[in-house]
Formats: C-alpha cells, sequence, structure tokens
C-alpha cells in the first residue's frame, strides 16, 4: 500500500469519522451506517477505501462483515511525519 493512497484515505472527513468510531471498538457496517445521513452504499464505498488502504480490517461473522482498526497503518504515518520533523 502507498502513502498517498493512505492519505488519499485519510482526507475525506467521513472517513476520519469512520476510524475515529472504530477507535472505539469493532463495528458491524450496520453500525458505521446508523451514524451517517448518507446511504449505505456511500458508506460501503468509503469503507472499501478504507480496507483498500489497509486502515481498517474485515471479518464476517454469521451475516454481519465487522471492521476494525489497523492501527500498524497509522503508527507507520506517524513515524512517517515524525521523521519529517526531524523527530525520533
Amino acid at each position: 500500500m502507498s502513502l498517498q493512497e493512505t492519505l488519499k484515505a485519510l482526507a475525506d472527513p467521513t472517513r476520519r469519522e469512520i476510524l475515529q468510531m472504530l477507535r472505539g471498538g469493532s463495528k458491524s457496517a450496520g453500525e458505521i451506517s446508523s451514524r451517517f445521513d448518507i446511504t449505505a452504499a456511500a458508506i460501503s464505498r468509503h469503507l472499501s477505501v478504507l480496507r483498500e488502504a489497509d486502515l481498517i480490517r474485515d471479518q464476517r461473522e454469521g451475516k454481519f462483515i465487522i471492521y476494525t482498526l489497523n492501527t500498524s497503518v497509522l503508527e507507520d504515518i506517524m513515524l512517517w511525519v515524525n521523521d519529517l520533523k526531524g523527530e525520533k
């Protein structure tokens, strides 16, 4: 996954809000969708972009797909930002 794709995924406020939600724990697509005033299809697209950027992981549990925050990619971004700032 490229840094450019990750930063592009983070550029959208809806996707950042989804990441904030997942910080509190895993959620189903329905739980995520219920917090927004946009279509389920739009939420599905946002989840797809986040998944493609490896910012979230998904796992099927019965008829539900559960989404979880992938903190390792966020840690890599923080290391990159700290490197730009000259910090270790």
